[in-house]
């Protein structure tokens, strides 16, 4: 921590001691950059106008992230506004940047939040930014003109006074009420507590399940190799190669193997089903019978 606040201080310091540029200067300088990629010139407006970055990385310290990552973001907003920015429109670089350093920061603190992405549309980010804000004013002057607002009534008028939608606002307050934590924390400050991992619901099949089911799957492989020795040779034949075999093969594969017409083929598969289906239903008949 004291590593990065001395850091910090000398990107200031550094910052704070470089050159002001005038509007020609300035203009000069990104002519140079757009026209002939002089990296001397970016230097020298990135390093002039580092100074705004960092005052604008200083506003977002209150979101909890380090602030050297903070001007890193500022730095590369910085960075990216030179690259696009067009000395032909006639607006000082330094309007130009702002929109571009500010983007850059709230983009990085959005995505640090929390592990959960907290937004991504224009509405979420405006919501991140400003609600706590605009539901303070709005607390504010309810209570000076005598009146209390409940949850409902408050989310509306932050909902028309931002301009999105009433479910974003809903869904935006449930996402800053609380940080994130860790399953593996314990539920009390006892050393022997109990981890709220432990107290999630375990959707894996239990022991008994898994018995049933093995039961249940040995059963039907059974009844299945029972139906099975009920056909004859060539009638089994055409069901393994038609419905056994990892790409089955065609009824008119088959017809010409077994120098048969394709619709042969398929007239003795419906059959062998038909035999399969009754000698199954059969089974299942003395399996209920018995445990009846």
């Amino acid at each position: 921590m004291a590593l990065d606040s001395a850091r910090d201080m000398s990107l200031s310091r550094t910052a704070m001691k470089a050159e002001l540029l005038d509007a020609e200067t300035e203009l000069r300088l990104a002519y140079a950059w757009r026209d002939e990629r002089c990296e001397k010139s970016l230097h020298r407006l990135i390093t002039a106008y580092m100074r705004l970055a960092i005052s604008m990385a200083s506003k977002f310290k209150r979101y909890g992230a380090p602030m050297n990552d903070l001007i890193q973001e500022a730095g590369l907003g910085l960075m990216k506004a030179a690259d696009k920015f067009d000395p032909d429109r006639g607006v000082r670089f330094s309007t130009y940047a702002v929109w571009w350093i500010k983007a850059s920061i709230q983009d990085y603190v959005m995505r640090n939040w929390s592990m959960v992405r907290t937004g991504s549309t224009s509405s979420q980010k405006s919501l991140f930014f400003n609600m706590r804000r605009v539901q303070a004013r709005l607390e504010r002057e309810s209570a000076a003109a005598g009146g209390v607002l409940d949850r409902h009534q408050l989310r509306q008028m932050i909902s028309t006074e931002i301009g999105v939608p009433l479910h974003d606002v809903e869904m935006m307050e449930g996402r800053l009420s609380g940080s994130d934590y860790s399953l593996n924390a314990t539920q009390s400050t006892e050393d022997e507590g109990r981890e709220w991992i432990d107290v999630l619901e375990d959707d894996s099949a239990q022991a008994a399940e898994n018995v049933e089911h093995q039961h249940d799957t040995e059963q039907l492989r059974a009844w299945l190799l029972q139906a099975m020795c009920d056909l004859n040779e060539r009638e089994r034949f055409i069901v393994r190669e038609r419905k056994l075999r990892e790409q089955p093969r065609t009824l008119e594969s088959l017809g010409q193997e077994l120098s048969l017409s394709k619709e042969r083929v398929r007239q003795l598969e419906a059959a062998a089903f038909g035999k399969m289906r009754k000698s199954l239903e059969n089974q299942s008949r003395e399996v209920h019978h018995f445990l009846l």
